[in-house]
């Protein structure tokens, strides 16, 4: 009963983490870092480091080896019987795949938080040595796809931003049947085609919002007083579509990047055996490396050049912003842990109940990303915004098997799951 009891728990910290991830994100977004006092908000400059939240992101990923530690202190000294089966006092790892059913009634119950620190298939072989350095592939890809993500955040809403990353089950699912040999059924193909279609109607609501706000006179003249005359100088500015449909472009592609990592990762787990909550440590560890190091080298070939200062890679204004904003520096250690607590929570519920039931879970993510953005002001409602996001969480359900195709001949009796059972979801 207290396993059932805890399962709710782990649904509604996952809720709560993955939309802490997107809304501090945001809000470090907002900060002002320099020329506040200007009256033209268009002058004042914003925290701008899309590389510095990448690195909070893989510090927050590095903290599941906190987990870790703990697991083997609690099987150590604790609970040496949750891990030994009733005959023999040994536990056999519990499959949670929605196609075992079976077997998992018929074993022993295991706490859900213990389960990310359970290996599914023991017959591989053991992700040990210089295999392990096999998700740093990955985790290069991880890199690039939140970097870019991170960077479209700047320019659009929150929700926006969220619902155009359901564009991800479109590569993913053209991934696995490219490299993976997966075969996509016809009802798998609409779901893939209404998710575009609701990604790209999300984009449009984004556009067509950003083009009203920029016909504004404040936004196009500047009132400029001088010795008693008035002036009006008008500034010749990009268009806030034109940033929004950016800012669209680059988290679409970034889905690119994110579904290559997936793919990487079931591919590589699928020879090799290793811990959910090590493979995002493990992760979490290389990232961290190599964007530190590339931010060393784009420091010196970029950050310290004229044009490259208070840039993307200057790393002494990045650490000068967040060393000395207080909003930033806090805003940053809450990103760092409501990351760590997504990948725990996320992969509790996965090897709990269903990888499907985790996607469920966060398409509701970006519904209460959406709510809480118009409460903070970030954004206004917008109808076309409802058509795309509803046409992206039915896309997502087809696709996952969670609603029943259109036709009767798109139905199959074997609907293989082609979202990774996979351990990461970052922000």
């Amino acid at each position: 009963m207290a396993i059932k009891t805890l399962i709710p728990f782990l649904v509604a910290m996952m809720l709560v983490t993955g939309v802490c991830n997107t809304l501090l994100t945001k809000y470090q977004d907002n900060i002002c870092v320099r020329d506040c006092e200007n009256p033209d908000p268009k002058k004042r400059h914003l925290f701008e480091q899309p590389v510095v939240q990448t690195i909070q992101m893989f510090i927050g990923e590095m903290g599941c080896w906190l987990f870790v530690g703990a697991f083997s202190l609690y099987k150590r000294y604790v609970s040496k019987s949750h891990f030994l089966p009733e005959s023999q006092g040994e536990y056999e790892p519990v499959s949670t795949r929605d196609d075992d059913a079976d077997s998992i009634r018929s074993t022993t119950p295991l706490n859900p938080a213990v389960k990310v620190m359970t290996v599914n298939h023991e017959e591989r072989m053991p992700l040990t040595g210089f295999r392990v350095f096999l998700l740093s592939l990955p985790a290069i890809c991880d890199i690039c796809g939140t970097t870019l993500m991170n960077v479209g955040l700047l320019f659009v809403a929150p929700s926006i931003y969220q619902m155009t990353r359901g564009a991800l089950v479109l590569f993913v699912g053209l991934f696995s049947m490219i490299f993976l040999r997966r075969k996509l059924h016809l009802f798998e193909w609409f779901a893939l085609v209404v998710v575009v279609l609701g990604v790209g109607i999300v984009g449009l609501a984004g556009a067509l919002f950003k083009e009203k706000a920029a016909d504004s006179p404040v936004d196009a003249a500047l009132l400029v007083i001088r010795e008693g005359v008035t002036y009006v100088v008008v500034e010749a500015r990009s268009p806030e579509a034109l940033l929004t449909i950016i800012g669209i472009f680059l988290i679409a592609g970034a889905q690119i990047f994110t579904a290559s990592q997936f793919v990487l990762e079931e591919h590589i787990l699928e020879k090799y055996a290793l811990e959910p909550l090590k493979v995002v440590g493990w992760e979490g560890l290389f990232g961290f490396s190599v964007t530190v190091v590339g931010m060393i080298i784009l420091h010196f070939a970029i950050g310290m050049t004229e044009k490259g200062r208070y840039g993307y890679f200057d790393i002494v204004e990045a650490w000068y912003e967040v060393t000395h904003f207080r909003g930033i520096a806090v805003s940053s250690v809450l990103i760092m842990i409501s990351i760590g607590g997504f990948n725990f929570f996320g992969l509790s519920v996965t090897r709990t109940v269903s990888a499907t039931s985790r996607s469920t879970i966060d398409t509701c993510r970006t519904l209460f990303i959406w709510i809480v953005s118009l409460f903070l002001g970030w954004e206004s409602f917008k109808w076309l915004q409802v058509l795309g996001f509803l046409l992206l969480v039915y896309g997502t359900f087809l696709f996952n098997g969670l609603v029943r195709p259109p036709l009767r001949r798109c139905i199959v009796r074997d609907v293989e799951e082609l979202l990774p059972e996979g351990p990461i979801e970052h922000n």
